[in-house]
């Protein structure tokens, strides 16, 4: 029994599907074929084969050092490349499709850092999440518990890690209707956070959003809206400083020399991660604000600001001046007008790279 192909997605024995074109995976049925294909199969197919099989005799102490350095990328790219479809499959709510990605991630970090490696710990959460999300909560508490295991095993974890293991915790909670236990690990959450990353850190706004969550199912309304308030104070802020990072870096590109080398990517200190955490708390915010029986016109603005900020700093123009047009009308029937400015400004920039890119 022990040499029998075991099922890339369940890890059954019985595993009679092969896949033709690795010819490493097996499967226990079509369906689970499928299934692994969708999520992740069909991007790394090519990559298993040199990451998984036996590597080749070395003639020389260069070379095998070569051969160690190639296997090495291609191991972190199939990391990277499970890890990022399995995020996205859980932003687009598919958590089903994230689980095999997730999986894979998991397995190859395994064999590559060691099962009680830190850089697991994301994984597990991910994991977690997403069986959550599937309806599977014996699968997540399973990677929930590996999760912990990582951390006892580590003495030097880092806040930020702790933060994030208390997050998942409580998100279960929530999930298995674990209220009480759900605010005692979101506010170790913040905490935590607090400790890494600061009082002001929009790190820390994820587990006041949770928190909030509960108030407002429980009808606990004054904590439920301070906490609400919390998270759109603490985006926005961030977001405003994000934006003149950026707004520096194109000045600093356009002083520069046409010689000089041009650096690619982001300079105003945001992520995807970030901005997708972003957009989906400060739009169920807003969903709030905009239906609840008490009108927040201020704070309604300050988010349709944060969200117009987030989508130009992601190039979606148009809906960043979608948002930001909403943003403005609103701020001009607010009594206090102080907001005009920076939204006004916010919609020349908008405006400045429309012009740009047609």
């Amino acid at each position: 029994m022990a040499g029998l192909p075991r099922c890339e997605l369940c890890g059954a024995r019985s595993a009679p599907l092969r896949c033709p074109g690795c010819r490493l995976t097996y499967y226990c049925d079509v369906s689970h074929q499928k299934t692994d294909w969708v999520s992740i199969h069909s991007q790394i197919c090519h990559l298993l084969s040199p990451v998984l099989r036996p590597q080749p005799c070395f003639h020389s102490e260069k070379d095998r050092k070569q051969g160690k350095e190639q296997l090495l990328r291609k191991q972190e790219s199939l990391i990277a490349v499970a890890l990022s479809r399995a995020q996205g499959f859980v932003w687009a709510g598919q958590p089903l499709e994230a689980i095999p990605a997730a999986l894979q991630a998991l397995r190859s970090s395994s064999r590559l850092l060691g099962p009680a490696s830190l850089q697991l710990l994301p994984i597990c959460l991910l994991l977690a999440e997403a069986s959550t999300g599937a309806g599977r909560p014996r699968q997540a508490a399973k990677y929930l518990s590996q999760a912990q295991w990582i951390v006892l095993q580590s003495p030097d974890c880092s806040a930020a890690l702790q933060s994030k293991l208390h997050r998942g915790l409580g998100l279960f909670s929530i999930a298995e209707g674990n209220l009480d236990q759900a605010l005692y690990h979101l506010a170790n959450d913040v905490y935590l956070a607090t400790a890494e990353f600061g009082l002001n850190s929009v790190e820390v706004s994820g587990g006041y959003f949770h928190m909030a969550n509960i108030f407002f199912h429980q009808n606990k309304m004054d904590a439920a809206n301070s906490l609400y308030t919390e998270v759109s104070s603490l985006w926005h802020a961030w977001l405003l400083s994000s934006l003149q990072r950026h707004q520096r870096a194109l000045q600093a590109r356009a002083e520069a020399s046409p010689f000089s080398e041009e650096e690619e990517g982001s300079e105003d200190g945001t992520t995807e991660a970030q901005r997708e955490r972003g957009v989906r708390m400060l739009s169920a915010v807003l969903e709030l604000r905009e239906q609840g029986p008490l009108q927040h016109p201020g704070e309604t603005a300050q988010i349709l600001h944060s969200l117009a900020i987030i989508h130009y700093l992601g190039l979606d123009l148009a809906k960043a001046q979608e948002l930001g047009m909403k943003a403005f009308d609103l701020a001009k029937q607010l009594p206090q007008q102080d907001s005009l400015e920076t939204i006004g400004h916010l919609l020349e920039l908008i405006n400045a790279q429309f012009s740009h890119t047609t």
